[in-house]
Formats: C-alpha cells, sequence, structure tokens
C-alpha cells in the first residue's frame, strides 16, 4: 500500500483582497485533486465578483481586476457554496487537503461563509473533518534550522517543485501539493508512520509552537507583533459591543 504522499491528495488555494482574514474577501479559488504522482490532476476553478473593490495592490499580485471579476466572476453565496461542498467531498473521501498557509486561506474562507452563507465550514463538512496538510507548517518542523524564507517560491525551489503563474489559485494550489509529496520522500523516514489524521493533529501543536517562537523573536527585536497559534481555522473575534 502507497505511502499517503504517493496517494490521493487533493490541494486548495484563494487569492483575495487583500491579507485580513477578517476584511478581506475571495476573488478566486481552485481545488486540484490528483490520485498519485503520475495522474492528470483534476481542476476546478472558481472566479468570484465580491462586490467590493479590488485594491491595485491586491490586483498587481494576482492580476485580477475589478472590471474583469464584474464581467466574468459570480455573486459570491452560490460560488462560496460550492467550494465548500466540494471540500467537504474531499473529506468524505478520505482525501487529505493541501493547503499551504492554512489559517489564512480556510479562516478566510470561513469568514466569508459566515457572511454570505450564515453558515460555516463544519457545518458543510457534517461530521467528516479536514486532514489539512500545510506545507508550511510541516517544512518549519521538519527542516527547522534552515535559514531563509518560506513562501511558496522558497518552498518549490528547495523541494525542485515547477511553479508556473504564480499567485493564479490553480497553478498555486499543484504546487503546494507536489511540494507536500517531495517533502514526504524527502523525510520519509520521520513520516510514513504518521496516518494524515494524526499529522493534522500534530501540524496544530507544531504551528503553536512556530507561532510562540515567532513572537518572541519579534518581542527580542522591540517588536509588539503578536503571532495567532491557532491551525488549520483561526476563531472568530469577539463581536464588537
Amino acid at each position: 500500500m502507497p505511502c499517503w504522499y504517493d496517494g490521493p491528495l487533493a490541494a486548495f488555494d484563494t487569492e483575495t483582497t487583500g491579507i485580513d482574514v477578517e476584511r478581506d474577501r475571495i476573488v478566486s479559488a481552485a481545488l486540484v485533486v490528483q490520485e498519485t504522482p503520475r495522474s492528470a490532476p483534476r481542476v476546478t476553478r472558481w472566479l468570484i465578483n465580491p462586490g467590493v473593490a479590488i485594491p491595485e495592490a491586491a490586483t498587481a499580485v494576482h492580476g485580477l481586476t475589478a472590471d474583469h471579476l464584474a464581467l466574468h466572476g459570480r455573486w459570491p453565496a452560490p460560488v462560496l457554496e460550492e467550494i465548500a461542498r466540494a471540500l467537504a467531498a474531499q473529506s468524505v473521501a478520505g482525501r487529505p487537503l493541501v493547503v499551504m498557509n492554512a489559517p489564512f486561506d480556510l479562516t478566510l474562507m470561513e469568514r466569508e461563509l459566515r457572511r454570505h452563507r450564515a453558515s460555516s465550514l463544519d457545518a458543510y463538512l457534517g461530521g467528516h473533518p479536514l486532514r489539512v496538510l500545510d506545507p508550511r507548517v510541516l517544512d518549519k518542523h521538519l527542516d527547522r534550522y534552515r535559514k531563509g524564507r518560506r513562501t511558496l517560491t522558497d518552498l518549490c525551489a528547495q523541494y525542485e517543485v515547477e511553479l508556473t503563474d504564480a499567485h493564479e489559485a490553480a497553478a498555486d494550489a499543484l504546487a503546494a501539493l507536489r511540494v507536500v509529496r517531495a517533502l514526504g520522500h524527502r523525510f520519509a523516514e520521520r513520516l510514513e508512520g504518521l496516518h494524515p489524521a494524526e499529522l493534522h493533529s500534530r501540524q496544530a501543536v507544531w504551528h503553536a509552537a512556530q507561532a510562540r517562537g515567532l513572537e518572541a523573536w519579534f518581542a527580542r527585536s522591540g517588536n509588539p507583533e503578536t503571532v495567532d497559534p491557532h491551525w488549520p481555522v483561526r476563531p472568530a473575534l469577539p463581536a464588537a459591543a
């Protein structure tokens, strides 16, 4: 029986109006499913007209303009329903879900569902929890002393994965999936005995430790910035009084 990193995997990515998960919106998303490393990936793409302004800084990253989204995008509510059901289908199938920097994409997805569907990701999962594989968390734990940044572009270079059309949701999702496969092979002795469900639980612990370490580094540098330790979804902020 093949190890999980040689078996079925899915990957999810979004492009957005910015980096604030509480206020920004999804403008495009993609789900990539691949049964084996040699299988052709199946790609589903979504384009959303968020109904809000698209900052120039965001367009500079992903190339999506307000005019393009108004012409080709769909309204958020039905698209978010489709995405949530597609993610839930991966859980029902027992297929691990690769999400690079999961607390960003999955928290934003959670907030969008609450905003437009008055629902939550858990409601769509229906008791079939996600088994998330976050290449950023895995790489930082397994190769913790390597210096340098750990963006998707950096990880692709480190694991010899081709990344074309960076910041296009499907391209980023497929690259992240391939990074996880390559990472699995590189650290096979440490990973092959762990099932994705167990890895999911351990990544929550690893991410919390990584967040504490980064926050301590900020403090030593005189920076009061805090780092959210929650993974893969950040809890909702308390409602304003």
